[in-house]
């Protein structure tokens, strides 16, 4: 209750000055504001109010946008409809797959699916697609959690990252040590 005493508060204070802005004086002064001028040209007096540029602004824009989109629009729509019209049920030839806009009745919805919506067929291979994918990545978490347990389970190291690089070097290297090995003489 405490709320709406509050959002009537503004109305109870005009109710109770109601008396004072009925009043002549003040009923001229809220009408209109006058800037007295000097000068002997007829008309002394220029009304003062508000700017009105940013409603002008806005409605300019609302003006221009709806020429810019509505009426091109409206006209695509209406010649769509009226000289091209609605698809016509006609016999499909043997040798003949439909493509699946030529399914749409109205030429702006054939359009629509052509260009720019994909087709049921598309979609669900995309869904299928989605799915293969996410099988791959679970067997691929199972079989890292079983190199895991294996690792665990034989006190192994981390080797599944193994590249194999060419043995070579690893030859050169191993009778570098040996040679080294023999000169030292333990």
């Amino acid at each position: 209750m405490v709320g709406w005493s509050r959002l009537l508060l503004p109305a109870a204070q005009v109710a109770k000055n109601r008396a004072v802005l009925l009043t002549p004086e003040c009923r001229n002064v809220v009408q209109q504001q006058l800037r007295r001028m000097a000068g002997d040209h007829g008309h002394h007096e220029m009304v003062i109010k508000p700017s009105r540029f940013q409603w002008d602004k806005f409605k300019d824009l609302i003006h221009f946008y709806v020429m810019l989109g509505v009426i091109p629009i409206t006209a695509l729509v209406f010649y769509a409809n009226v000289f091209v019209g609605p698809a016509q049920l006609a016999e499909i030839p043997a040798d003949y797959e439909p493509k699946h806009w030529e399914y749409e009745r109205n030429p702006i919805t054939r359009f629509i699916a052509r260009y720019i919506l994909s087709s049921e067929q598309q979609d669900y291979e995309k869904a299928c697609h989605h799915l293969f994918e996410e099988n791959e990545k679970a067997q691929i978490r199972l079989l890292e959690d079983e190199v895991r347990r294996k690792m665990s389970e034989r006190n192994d190291y981390q080797a599944y990252y193994y590249r194999p690089t060419v043995a070579k070097y690893h030859r050169v290297s191993k009778e570098a040590a040996e040679e080294l090995e023999a000169l030292r003489g333990d």
